[in-house]
């Protein structure tokens, strides 16, 4: 099966020294990148990630300190990732709650510039769990008939990834060869997510809110009137940067909006001041 691309698709994986996006950091990642031709290009490599790797993470991926020790830091490849993916659309398994979120906040915190917003986000695990509720290794082996040799090395999960994802087009009718409709079928919940971590999204109205804690439901608008303070605490406390960088360009818009909004109300009464001394 030949995916329907318009643009390149980077199917990737990470492996981290745990599971917590804003503090954890890429011990090594791998990326095929696949062209509308249907050639296919791979960048691989292990990071030094500048911090221990707990024992119980390295005994899941098998990468310990003696196998980064020597090798670059993401702040030393992230050009190289970047220059890779280019204008590609962004595949791998669970990595929208993962994977996406973790390179996000890497590039972020290396000062790179690197636009992820405008893309299409495939998601394999959310596909394969709307359809047959499994793991990868089980996807592997429904969809391609085979075992994954060396489970949770970045380069044989995402050669798996990839494969399941041709797989999963080829054997769903409902499942259109088209990135776009892969993308939103690859989005697991209700609301329509803003930002990587899910802790924005956009309500029925196309109003961003708030999707988590004591606000959740409540549009940034909203709270920003009734509690400024609240924007100030997220800033500061432990969230992922590209949510408080999502967050940041609402609350921009929002003071556009009222400082036009201000501006109109003051024209407006002018006006109604011109019309009172004309009668």
């Amino acid at each position: 099966m030949k995916l329907n691309l318009k643009n390149p698709l980077a199917i990737f994986d990470l492996e981290t020294t745990g599971l917590n996006i804003t503090q954890d950091r890429i011990v090594e990642i791998a990326i095929i990148k696949v062209n509308p031709d249907g050639t296919e290009e791979e960048f691989h490599s292990l990071v030094n990630p500048e911090m221990e790797i707990p024992d119980e993470v390295s005994l899941i991926h098998g990468i310990y300190k003696k196998h980064i020790i020597d090798k670059p830091t993401f702040k030393e490849i992230a050009d190289k990732v970047t220059e890779f993916i280019g204008n590609a659309d962004l595949a791998g398994f669970n990595s929208n709650k993962f994977d996406v979120p973790v390179l996000s906040e890497q590039l972020l915190n290396v000062g790179s510039k690197f636009d992820m917003s405008k893309r299409n986000f495939i998601d394999v695990q959310t596909i394969f769990h709307k359809m047959e509720q499994r793991t990868l290794s089980a996807a592997y082996k429904f969809y391609c008939k085979k075992e994954i040799e060396n489970a949770h090395s970045a380069m044989d999960d995402t050669k798996a990834t990839w494969n399941v994802l041709k797989a999963q087009v080829d054997k769903y009718e409902e499942l259109e060869n088209n990135i776009e409709f892969l993308s939103e079928f690859s989005k697991a919940g209700k609301n329509n997510t803003l930002d990587f971590a899910g802790r924005l999204a956009l309500n029925e109205k196309k109003e961003v809110i708030y999707n988590f804690g004591k606000n959740k439901g409540k549009t940034v608008k909203e709270i920003a009137n009734n509690e400024p303070g609240y924007y100030g605490w997220i800033m500061q406390a432990d969230f992922p940067l590209y949510t408080k960088q999502c967050l940041k360009k609402e609350m921009e818009r929002i003071k556009l909006e009222n400082k036009t909004s201000s501006t109109d109300s003051i024209e407006d009464k002018m006006e109604a001041l011109k019309n009172k001394f004309k009668a």
